[in-house]
């Protein structure tokens, strides 16, 4: 799996260089038919990954935000799982809260995770049962509880204050990549995360393995567990925090509002 590792983490450096690049120098933007925003940098990126990660494995199979999907993916027990940027709202406004987003799946579980904000340089890897690494360099994540609870939420839930009940309890922060919070939270950077919406699995792969692999807990919004590549590959939100706050995690969530659609 080293070989897969610095094979993705070469090309998510080319990948990031290239997103810099259109952002200081231009980019196009368009609407999808779910009048979600796509941009040149998002499509540039989605082909760089997938020409690098075809061409090496060309047996696996493939799911991005940014290319038609099929069900050729089932029948393979390794997918790639790619958001090319998550985020893409933010970039548009050149806001450091975008990542790109790379998950190796393989029967049904995250076994490489790669998130790489490229305005910040924070590159965020693991490997299934080698830990968190930050920058080539391990990183932990067992210092003592600070209080209160650091939390990263949805930048629009937050302004229409859905979150209200938690502002007692908790420094809410929003946060525009759920990509980028999942690896912040697994890097101790933050206590967790609540996200409460309707996500893919390009979405949340990547930084489902970071947590599990920076010793912390996740799972979606009912508190269950994941299977990927699933034919219908949306989760219902997801919540992560660091294992030294889980107990005050689930006391704060509690006082959770009502999810809303």
């Amino acid at each position: 799996m080293n070989t897969e590792l610095d094979i993705v983490l070469d090309a998510v450096k080319q990948a990031g260089a290239r997103t810099l690049e259109l952002a200081e120098n231009g980019f196009e933007t368009h609407r999808k038919a779910d009048r979600s925003p796509v941009t040149s940098a998002d499509l540039a990126v989605n082909q760089i990954l997938h020409d690098t990660l075809s061409k090496q494995f060309p047996n696996d199979g493939w799911m991005s935000e940014e290319s038609p999907d099929t069900d050729e993916r089932l029948q393979r027990s390794r997918v790639w799982i790619i958001d090319p940027i998550d985020g893409t709202s933010y970039f548009i406004k050149g806001i450091p809260q975008y990542s790109i987003s790379v998950a190796l799946i393989e029967n049904q579980e995250p076994i490489l995770g790669v998130i790489y904000n490229p305005a910040t340089e924070e590159l965020f890897s693991a490997l299934k049962g080698q830990g968190l690494h930050l920058n080539g360099k391990p990183v932990t994540t067992n210092a003592l509880a600070d209080k209160p609870l650091r939390i990263l939420v949805n930048p629009s839930r937050l302004g229409r204050k859905e979150f209200k009940a938690l502002e007692a309890h908790a420094t809410l922060q929003p946060m525009g990549s759920i990509a980028y919070s999942l690896a912040l939270v697994a890097a101790g950077q933050a206590d967790g995360t609540i996200n409460y919406d309707q996500l893919h699995e390009w979405d949340i792969a990547a930084g489902w393995l970071l947590v599990q692999e920076g010793q912390g807990i996740v799972t979606d919004s009912f508190g269950k567990t994941l299977p990927f590549n699933q034919p219908d590959p949306i989760s219902r939100g997801v919540l992560a925090t660091r294992q030294n706050r889980h107990k005050d995690f689930e006391t704060l969530l509690t006082k959770r509002p009502e999810k809303k659609s």
